[in-house]
Order: structure tokens, then sequence, then C-alpha cells
């Protein structure tokens, strides 16, 4: 990695130094997250500007929730009605090991054609799955069609993908909602001392010019894969920290629930009407929802 490399990953905020911060928290607006049962508990939403890690035990529900999330927003883009609801200027999915193709099949594959169908163009993919490969033994024919000349020039001018990641974001609207599919990609590529250093670095910037964008960011992260100091260290540089887990229940023998481990500016409310921990279903035909949302824990 280069010197020129090393500043931009610390400070991926220069690249949109002359953008004005235009925050719409001074009026109250939320940007909804697209949950229909869930918005409501929130009033509207969530703060725009905010960095939620959404950190999930596998197949508890967290991609689930970005998949209802960017869907129904589509939808919501298409016919605004809410006056008071901060609506993202663009949705911006940006995948590090997946096709976009593989998204949408997914998607498709999860809910019914119904849901799906809102999907349409509302949503801007972003693939940096061949800067992310290029670093690594994978035969380039398993994911790319440029033939072999291309790749060895393109590796030969290669940038790390934190570098790419910045130069994509500096092309992100204002007010936008973009989603990091995953972190776990990244954060298992710098786990070693020195280059974890450069990712939280780098996160600790996002964090920062995020409030300058007012642009919310979800970043995808599974449980177990990272040490718990590593996890931890994540959780404290983002604003919110979104728990979604398995659990034992009389009724069930295993049932989803999501909680807030920490919300800034948000968990007073949350507290304070006990809307800690909520119970989750996932429908083909509704997606992700949530009951029972008066848990008390």
């Amino acid at each position: 990695m280069t010197e020129d490399d090393r500043t931009l990953i610390q400070t991926p905020c220069i690249l949109k130094e002359e953008k004005s911060w235009r925050s719409s928290v001074a009026d109250n607006k939320r940007m909804p997250t697209g949950i229909t049962s869930f918005d409501p508990v929130m009033e509207g939403g969530v703060p725009p500007g905010s960095v939620i890690l959404l950190l999930g035990d596998i197949g508890a529900g967290s991609t689930e929730f970005v998949y209802s999330s960017v869907i129904n927003l589509s939808v919501m883009k298409k016919s605004p009605s809410n006056q008071r609801q901060m609506l993202p200027e663009e949705i911006r999915y940006i995948t590090f090991t997946k096709m976009e193709e593989d998204i949408r099949r997914d998607i498709n594959l999860s809910f019914d054609p119904e849901i799906t169908a809102g999907l349409g163009d509302g949503v801007h993919f972003d693939d940096l799955s061949e800067q992310y490969f290029d670093a690594s033994t994978v035969p380039g024919d398993w994911y790319t069609e440029r033939d072999l000349m291309t790749r060895l020039k393109r590796r030969s001018e290669h940038k790390s993908t934190l570098v790419q990641l910045a130069t994509v974001l500096s092309t992100v609207a204002e007010n936008s909602l973009v989603i990091l599919d995953s972190l776990t990609d990244i954060a298992t590529s710098y786990s070693d001392t020195e280059n974890w250093k450069e990712l939280t670095a780098y996160l600790r910037g996002l964090q920062r010019v995020s409030k300058r964008w007012n642009t919310t960011i979800y970043m995808l992260l599974t449980e177990g894969i990272l040490n718990r100091s590593q996890i931890q260290e994540i959780a404290d540089i983002t604003d919110a920290v979104i728990l979604f887990r398995w659990e034992e229940s009389v009724a069930a023998r295993r049932q989803r629930v999501m909680y807030f481990q920490k919300f800034r500016g948000v968990m007073p409310h949350l507290e304070e009407n006990d809307l800690v921990k909520f119970s989750v279903r996932i429908s083909p035909k509704i997606g992700f929802e949530v009951s029972n949302i008066r848990v008390i824990i």
C-alpha cells in the first residue's frame, strides 16, 4: 500500500470536502427504514447521517432487514407522502464479493413477486469484487470476464478496496442511504494488527463525514467471525448498533429477535417507552417485520 493510499484511507472525507453540510436534524426529519412495522416506533425512522452497524447471527434477519428496507424505500420514493420523512436521495448498495445479479436473485428467491417488483431500478449497485479479489489468489475467470492482459494491467494499477470504496462514496448524492454488504468481507482482510488500525481509522473518518453528507450508512457484520474486542471497537465507532439474534423461547424452538445495543440520540426515547427489544418475523408476503414490540429486557 502506498503512502497516498494510506492518507486516502485515513481521511475519506477529503473526497467531498467541497460539499456543504445541509442537515435535516434541525427540523426533526427522520430517514425511514421502509419497515412499516418499525418506523412508527422510531418516530418515522432514523436520524439522517447515522452510521448503523447491523450485527447479526447467521440467518437471524439482518440481511432481510436490508432487503426489505431497500425494496420498500424504492416504492416510497416513487410516491412520497409524509413530509416529515426524509426519503433518501439515492439508495446505493455496495458489495465487495457479490454481483448485482446475485443480490437481485437472492431477493427474488426470498420474497413474493408482488414485493420484489417494487425494487425495480430504485437501487444503484456498486460492485467492488474485482478490487477485492484482485488482491487474492482467486483465479481471475472466477470473478470477471476480462481477459488476462486487462486483468494484469488492472493489478499493476491496483488500489486497495478501501481506497476504491472512498472513490465510490464520493459519487453518492447527499441525503442518501448506503448499504455496505458486507463489512465482514473487509474486516477479515484487515484483521491483523497493522491493517486493523487502517480499517478503524477509515471507519472513524466515515462516521464523521456521514454527518457532513447527511447520509445514512448500514454496515452488515456477521457475529462470531471477528474476535470480541474487534467487534466492540467497531461498535464503539458507529452511531448505532442493532443486534439480530436467535433466542430460545417456550412457544417455539427458536425465535428471531432484534434489539439495540446503542443508538446515539435515540436510546433515551426507546428506553423510556420500553422499546429496546423486538420479536422479528420474516415472511415472503411482507418481508421483515417486527411484532410484540414492547418486550422489556
